[in-house]
């Protein structure tokens, strides 16, 4: 006869995994990445197309971007730009072997989401001023 063993997940699950800002921070990392492969090349190729197409494309492409929707694109893959850039310093610093202390882990993860968003408002600030 078969013994009444608790039935418990082979690995962590959701259901138990506690989100730390590590986990968040390596999870961006991905989004983030991909984000700017899925939506970040259609639009640098679209600008690309239409600043070799001439004036009527270009207007078109401008037209978009310059709208509440186009703002939201490029201000998003601005953010997402520096939150994948300050992952990936983070995580260089990690390859060569520091900073996997825990405080230091957790201070560093949390700093590249406090970067990410520093950076992007100066960058547009910068744009805009």
């Amino acid at each position: 006869m078969a013994q009444n063993k608790p039935q418990r997940p082979l690995s962590p699950h959701m259901s138990i995994w506690k989100w730390e800002i590590h986990a968040i921070t390596s999870i961006f990392h991905r989004i983030t990445g991909d984000g700017m492969a899925l939506l970040g090349l259609p639009m640098l190729v679209w600008w690309l197309y239409a600043v070799s197409a001439g004036p009527e494309a270009y207007e078109t492409f401008h037209g978009f971007a310059s709208s509440w929707v186009g703002m939201i694109v490029l201000i998003g893959l601005t953010y997402a730009f520096f939150q994948h850039l300050g992952s990936g310093l983070r995580h260089f610093v990690m390859d060569v072997g520091a900073g996997y202390q825990v405080d230091t882990a957790r201070t560093t993860a949390f700093s590249v989401f406090v970067f990410a968003i520093i950076a992007t408002a100066a960058f547009w600030l910068f744009l805009f001023r």
